[in-house]
Parts: structure tokens; C-alpha cells; sequence
């Protein structure tokens, strides 16, 4: 017998212009502040977003954001509270911020749910933080967004991330996903001395995975200790500080994933 949560979720999804999944072959590459970023400078400019964030496995954009005592609405289901120009939900509203491991029906059953009550109402985008990796998790995020416009995958500049992107490709195409395009962090660092650009973690790992597996190159967002202090604080960097590389970098991925979706 099918789940009656199901049609709900398509219900709740339906006037959603526009729904993409952020997603990474691996944790620690940065793929939730990326999440975050992206969904603010929507907002930004002008358009009813969404961020949802459903990594069981370490969600973290409730730190970006700074969202720490807000709590969703309820009104025939939970209306997720306004913070930094977009509608904000997160696991961590109904989990804390120690989610217990989750395997196979557990994670399905949670994910139904949470889909099942959330009312976004209408929107022009809603970002999904997905889980990283390949496995119950994302497959589980994946399956249940009827209508899931693309994915964009987040990787770092070594080599091995060219391991890390094809898996993430096969993940999606293997779901029939469209892959948006491929976004290179931690891509460089200029030190604030003598202006050199050091390379932490390599260069180009991001692009040549883009271009081996034939998959656009969205861009690079260079490193920059203040998103740390940002973080930190819980107040994302992209408010107050437009001019850095970082946020240009931001913007410009940004209007790169606007154009690909004009086109499509």
C-alpha cells in the first residue's frame, strides 16, 4: 500500500519553481556553506527562496545562518521561519544538532515526515543541502523530490575530487538527475602580504572534472578566512562583505546556474 505522505509531499512541492539539490562525493569539501551562499544571494536578488536542509549525517547550515532559537510555524503543517531574506528548515528543529545515525527505513520514514509537514507555499527556488556521499541518505533525498530540477555538485581542487565528481555524476544520472554543473572550493588562497596565490589542496581538480565527465564548470570560490570568522558568528559573509573575491566568485556562480536553467 503506498505511503499517504507521499501525495502530500507532491502537494507541498508543486508550486516550487524551481528545486535543486547541492550535493558532494564526500563530507568536509564545503557543500553546505555553498548551500547557504547560493539560497542568500537568491534572495538577494530579488526571489522567493527556500533552504532545506536535509543532511542527517552532519547538518550545519543552522550555524551558517545563525538561525539558533527560531522555531518553524505550525498551521496545517510547519511554515519554516524567515532568516537572512529566505524560508529556512532543517532536521535540527526536530533532531538537535546530535542526529543519531540513521539506516534504510529509518531514514526514508524521517525524511517522508519532514517532507510530509514542511508548507513552502510558493517559491521561485528552494535549495536542498543534501547528504554527501552516494549511499541510503541521498539516494533516499533524491527519490522522494518528485520534481527535482538539477543537482550541483561540490568538490575541492585535488586530483582524487575527479574520483569524488564521477561518482556523484553516475549517482545522478543513474536517478536521471540533471547535473547543473560542477562548483570547485577552497580553490586557492592570496596571501594578504604579498598577494601570491598559494594553492592549499591543488588547482583545477574541480574543472578537470568538469570537463572529463562533460558536465559545466560553474566556478572556483577561493579561500578566505573571513567566511570562517563569519561562520562563526552565524551571520553569513555574503551580507557584509559583497567585494571580496570570495563573494564576486559567489555571485558569478550563481548567475552561471540562472543562465543554465534560462536554457534549459
Amino acid at each position: 500500500m503506498a505511503d499517504p505522505r507521499i501525495s502530500i509531499i507532491e502537494e507541498r512541492l508543486r508550486n516550487i519553481k524551481h528545486i535543486i539539490a547541492v550535493s558532494s562525493g564526500k563530507g568536509g569539501v564545503g557543500k553546505s556553506l555553498v548551500a547557504s551562499i547560493l539560497a542568500v544571494i537568491l534572495a538577494r536578488k530579488g526571489f522567493n527562496v527556500g533552504l532545506f536542509d536535509l543532511d542527517f549525517t552532519s547538518p550545519s547550515t543552522h550555524l551558517i545562518l545563525g538561525v539558533e532559537g527560531l522555531m518553524p510555524e505550525e498551521d496545517k503543517g510547519v511554515i519554516p521561519p524567515l532568516t537572512n531574506g529566505i524560508r529556512y528548515m532543517s532536521i535540527t528543529y526536530y533532531s538537535g544538532e546530535n542526529v543519531s545515525p540513521l539506516r534504510g527505513s529509518d531514514i526514508s520514514n524521517a525524511l517522508i515526515e519532514l517532507l510530509a509537514i514542511t508548507r513552502w507555499n510558493s517559491l521561485d527556488y528552494l535549495i536542498i543541502d543534501a547528504p554527501p556521499g552516494t549511499g541510503d541518505e541521498p539516494l533516499s533525498v533524491c527519490q522522494l523530490l518528485p520534481n527535482l530540477t538539477g543537482a550541483i555538485i561540490v568538490t575541492t581542487p585535488q586530483e582524487v575530487a575527479i574520483l569524488d565528481s564521477r561518482k556523484s555524476v553516475m549517482f545522478a544520472q543513474k536517478l536521471n538527475t540533471p547535473v547543473i554543473g560542477i562548483i570547485e572550493n577552497m580553490s586557492g588562497f592570496r596571501c594578504p602580504n604579498c598577494g601570491t596565490e598559494i594553492y592549499l589542496f591543488g588547482k583545477d581538480g574541480g574543472q578537470k572534472a568538469a570537463e572529463e565527465l562533460n558536465i559545466p564548470f560553474l566556478g572556483r570560490i577561493p579561500m578566505d578566512p573571513e567566511i570562517v570568522k563569519y561562520e562563526d558568528r552565524g551571520k553569513p559573509f555574503i551580507i557584509e562583505r559583497e567585494k571580496t573575491e570570495a563573494a564576486k566568485a559567489f555571485f558569478q556562480i550563481v548567475e552561471r546556474i540562472q543562465e543554465r536553467l534560462e536554457n534549459e
